[in-house]
C-alpha cells in the first residue's frame, strides 16, 4: 500500500508541510531522542468516497508523543471487511517500510477493532492480529489504549 514516493508523504499533526516518512523516522532516530513508535490506521466513509488515515505516533519517555500522518481518498468502499482490511493493509505496509528502511522497529501497530465480539469489526481481529504477529509485528486493539488509532480517528474526521 505505501509502495511509491507519493504514498511517503506525510504530515505533522496540525501541520501543513509535506515530507518522506522514512526520512522523517531516520531524522528523529538520529537526533538522539528515546521514543517507541506506534502506527495505526483507521476509515471513515463519506457520501462518494472512503478517508483512510495512517498515523505514525512518536512516543517519547515521560515528555509525551508527536503524530505524523498521511491522509487518504478513496472510491467509497461499502462493504466492512474490505474497509477494515485495508487498515490492517496499510498498517502493514507503513510499520514494514519503516523497517526496512530506517532499521527503526515499530513497538505496535494499532488496531482500531474491538475486542468484544458485539462490535462488527471484531470479526477482522483475528486474521489481523495474527497476520501481523506472522510478519513479526506485535498488535493490539480496544479496550487497550491505542494512540495511533485515537489520532487516525481523530484525523478522519
Amino acid at each position: 500500500m505505501v509502495a511509491d514516493r507519493s504514498d511517503r508523504s506525510f504530515k505533522i499533526m496540525g501541520g501543513r508541510k509535506t515530507f518522506d516518512v522514512c526520512d522523517y523516522v531516520s531524522q528523529m532516530g538520529s537526533s538522539g531522542s528515546s521514543f517507541a513508535l506506534y502506527v495505526g490506521c483507521d476509515s471513515q466513509n463519506h457520501r462518494n468516497h472512503t478517508v483512510y488515515v495512517t498515523t505514525v505516533v512518536f512516543r517519547f519517555p515521560r515528555s509525551g508523543a508527536h503524530v505524523i500522518y498521511r491522509k487518504e481518498k478513496v472510491p467509497k468502499i461499502s462493504d466492512l471487511w474490505t474497509k477494515l482490511w485495508g487498515e490492517t493493509e496499510r498498517s502493514v505496509a507503513l510499520a514494514h517500510l519503516i523497517r526496512e528502511e530506517t532499521g527503526v522497529e515499530v513497538e505496535q501497530i494499532d488496531l482500531d477493532f474491538n475486542t468484544d465480539p458485539a462490535h462488527p469489526s471484531n470479526k477482522l481481529l483475528s486474521a489481523s492480529a495474527g497476520y501481523i504477529q506472522s510478519l513479526g509485528f506485535q498488535s493490539a486493539a480496544k479496550p487497550n489504549l491505542l494512540m495511533a488509532a485515537w489520532a487516525a480517528d481523530a484525523l478522519c474526521q
